[in-house]
């Protein structure tokens, strides 16, 4: 009696393996259950509104004669629980803090007139944008170098934990999406538009169903299924977050080169007027602010590598580790303009981009689409 016990136990024991190994496909929905999306992603939510807050105190120095004090971007980047400074890494915490920390500079920046190449301490408004003395826009530096150090980083650490019922909810609110994905930052048009990363997934996204914003939608529905299906879906689960990752860092890349693109098409025009000028420097420092603050973020976690990035913050003229020299880009442009080139094409071979894409990238499909 043992022994047949003893082989049936042993039967049964190999029909639950050959169950395990033959599970069912990982059932996806078309849509993401967004119903404990604001209590699941409640920090994140605090966080990115946070950021907002920080950046839009940082605006407030565009107007010439107005001063933004240090103190009060270190108080708004220290409120909250958790705090922002306590998100970001720890390279870029240190580059915002600081006696020629960000926040210092373009408080010291802020409430004179800069014309870029002419020699000043502290630079000043030029044609409605802040920029240092250097002709470097501290506030791209502030805010678009946080969605790396600060929103991505964050990401990364809460797909890197124990995945549960609310993690793709924080991830997908770190990044400033929501599950409405409305592919548009038109608050006229959506109730919930997009914000702060999830706007750029957006611009790069030609509305084709092949984009990266709306491959960014499936990989969240899917590490959402995925996740609520079980131990059992843990690659299904990797695969969706490998994915996340990846395609958060095309957009990024992407919109680099889209900026890199916007200043050589404004600057080889004959005669841009100062206005234009503005423009084209602003435009270089959100590539500067998009690059910067991909810096230190773990290999493991980026395609990019440091060493990479630092070529490329080179060839910006804003190295790490030396005085930017920006305002050539319109002082010089005949000189500086294929430095712009070279990053565009650096960043193709790195993400394996197409041709096609490179084009497509010199466009902001939201506002060509009227999404």
């Amino acid at each position: 009696m043992r022994k047949l016990t003893f082989v049936l136990t042993i039967i049964m024991a190999g029909l639950s393996t050959a169950c395990e190994s033959e599970k069912d496909p990982l059932i996806i929905p078309s849509e993401y259950n967004g119903v404990d999306f604001i209590t699941n992603a409640s920090t994140e939510l605090a966080v990115t509104n946070q950021l907002i807050a920080l950046v839009n105190e940082t605006k407030k120095a565009r107007v010439s004669g107005t001063i933004v004090n240090n103190a009060t971007l270190l108080e708004l980047y220290n409120a909250g629980n958790p705090t922002i400074k306590s998100l970001n890494t720890a390279y870029y915490a240190g580059r915002l803090e600081g006696t020629n920390g960000f926040f210092n500079e373009l408080s010291k920046a802020s409430g004179t007139t800069y014309t870029p190449g002419t020699p000043v301490a502290q630079g000043g408004v030029y044609g409605g944008y802040l920029f240092d003395e250097n002709g470097l826009e501290l506030e791209q530096l502030i805010e678009k170098g946080q969605f790396g150090s600060l929103l991505y980083h964050h990401a990364i650490n809460l797909l890197s934990g124990p995945l549960d019922n609310s993690t793709s909810d924080k991830v997908l609110a770190i990044f400033g999406a929501n599950p409405s994905f409305p592919s548009s930052s038109d608050a006229t048009k959506h109730t919930q538009p997009d914000k702060l990363a999830a706007v750029y997934a957006a611009r790069r996204d030609k509305n084709d169903g092949n984009g990266f914003y709306t491959q960014l939608k499936n990989d969240f529905i899917k590490l959402q299924a995925a996740v609520k299906a079980g131990n059992e879906y843990e690659v299904e689960q990797q695969q969706a977050a490998e994915s996340i990752k990846e395609t958060w860092e095309k957009v990024n890349a992407a919109t680099i080169i889209n900026y890199c693109h916007a200043v050589i098409s404004i600057m080889s025009a004959t005669s841009p007027t100062v206005v234009q000028k503005a423009n084209a420097l602003h435009a270089y420092g959100e590539a500067v602010g998009f690059t910067h603050g991909w810096r230190t973020i773990p290999q493991q976690h980026k395609i990019i590598t440091d060493a990479e990035i630092d070529e490329i913050l080179v060839l910006l003229n804003a190295p790490y580790n030396a005085t930017p020299t920006s305002y050539l880009f319109i002082t010089d442009p005949v000189n500086q303009l294929p430095k712009l080139q070279q990053v565009i094409t650096k960043l193709k071979g790195i993400y394996g981009f197409t041709d096609q894409q490179i084009e497509d990238f010199k466009k902001n499909w939201v506002s060509e689409q009227q999404r």
